[in-house]
């Protein structure tokens, strides 16, 4: 493929799979969200009761076994079995099937990012270990917990053989991921399954979050996650994700899918774990660097889906990038962060960001941000209620715990002259 052809080749969002706290499927997970509902409430699972962690966004009537065969549950952890009844919606929702590959393979790719993996799993099998001896350990216990599990076995069931991958990285991966899927089409592939879930709520995981500074330990909902505010203790973990199916965009159209989407521009850098101060020129890069990417003006973002961290000096730092990045158009344009309303699902919160962020520019309304009302920097937040407006690109942001940032910039599927 010539250098020519690869620039001609872009990438487009034509399907959205959800299974998040505040819904399983984007119609659902959509409402909820474009009605600012939050489903922070106290961690329920087993085993959790006595932790310092109160408040979680937790994935609550989800059945696995009515979306993924038995075959596939038994090797597999709460993770990816969130993915894969994800990107089983999403390849419904573009009107293709499992074993939509056709003639071609090769010709469909899967990518998905994880921060934590299979905690869940990991811990049933080790205290079997422990507790019974290693005869009592099953051979799943190899992979279920694996990073690249749920990339595996939705290429698996899906019969998909063309570039497949993991980010193995922080809350950012998520966004790029995303990336790596844009970049695989630009070079060739026609489509790539991609998205990020998480099921960081097991007692072993929990305990691995407890370290955490910036983890919110407040013990009321309504209290425990407000980023943006003088009353901001930090952020509220969440389980839970999206998968989103990426094409081509001519072989899209050519099959008559509904373009959504096109993934515009994408930038990301590294400033280190914790050092929330220096994130503020990290993320201001990664945003220009997106919008060079996009051939976007600051001007033309029409909204903001904010990383909202929730500690003091990681909010101080994301308004200031903003400001930096879009110049004085960065205190009017809208900004919001559905995630306060379900929780920071690490990998998984910026692909529902993003998928937020394409229901958005279909409906014309930014969703409102949960709990958050006295906003105490100088940034345009929606609170209360969503606001109608006329949406045409969004600018998505994520940093992750360990210093990545990223920015991805997406323009509205039915603005055919978008680059």
């Amino acid at each position: 493929m010539s250098p020519g052809s690869r620039q001609t080749r872009r990438p487009v969002v034509t399907g959205i799979g959800v299974v998040a706290p505040n819904g399983v499927g984007a119609e659902t997970f959509w409402k909820s969200t474009v009605e600012g509902i939050s489903v922070l409430d106290r961690v329920t699972r087993e085993g959790c009761d006595h932790l310092p962690l109160r408040i979680a966004g937790e994935v609550r009537g989800f059945d696995p076994e009515t979306m993924v065969e038995q075959r596939f549950l038994v090797q597999t952890d709460r993770f990816s079995h969130f993915a894969m009844a994800a990107a089983d919606m999403a390849l419904a929702d573009a009107r293709m099937t499992s074993g939509a590959s056709g003639e071609n393979p090769y010709a469909v790719g899967v990518v998905t990012a994880a921060g934590s993996g299979g905690g869940e799993f990991g811990q049933r099998e080790l205290q079997r270990l422990w507790g019974k001896g290693s005869t009592y350990v099953g051979p799943y216990q190899s992979i279920a917990w694996f990073y690249a599990a749920s990339t595996g076995q939705i290429s698996i069931r899906g019969g998909f053989k063309g570039p497949c991958g993991v980010v193995a990285s922080d809350e950012a991966g998520g966004l790029d991921a995303l990336a790596h899927a844009a970049g695989a089409i630009r070079r060739g592939t026609d489509t790539v399954v991609v998205g990020a879930a998480e099921a960081p709520l097991a007692p072993y995981s929990i305990v691995c979050q407890l370290g955490y500074r910036e983890l919110s330990t407040c013990d009321d909902p309504d209290r425990a996650y407000r980023p943006f505010t003088a009353n901001a203790c930090g952020f509220v973990p969440g389980e839970g994700g999206g998968m989103l199916v990426v094409e081509e965009e001519t072989a899209a159209r050519r099959r008559g899918a509904q373009i959504r989407a096109t993934i515009a521009g994408h930038a990301a850098t590294f400033t280190g774990a914790s050092r929330w101060e220096q994130s503020r020129e990290g993320l201001a890069r990664a945003i220009s660097g997106a919008l060079e990417a996009a051939d976007c003006a600051a001007e033309e973002i029409d909204v903001v889906f904010a990383d909202a961290l929730g500690l003091p000096e990681a909010d101080r730092a994301e308004a200031l990038a903003i400001a930096d990045a879009l110049g004085p158009h960065g205190t009017r344009v809208p900004v919001t962060a559905p995630k306060t309303g379900t929780g920071r699902a690490y990998c998984g919160a910026p692909v529902l960001d993003t998928a937020a962020a394409v229901l958005a520019l279909e409906h014309g309304v930014v969703p409102p941000t949960p709990h958050v009302f006295d906003v105490c920097h100088d940034l345009a937040v929606v609170t209360g209620t969503a606001r109608p407006a006329e949406l045409r690109t969004a600018l998505v942001l994520s940093r992750g715990l360990m210093g990545s940032n990223a920015a991805l910039v997406l323009r509205r599927g039915a603005d055919d002259t978008a680059s």
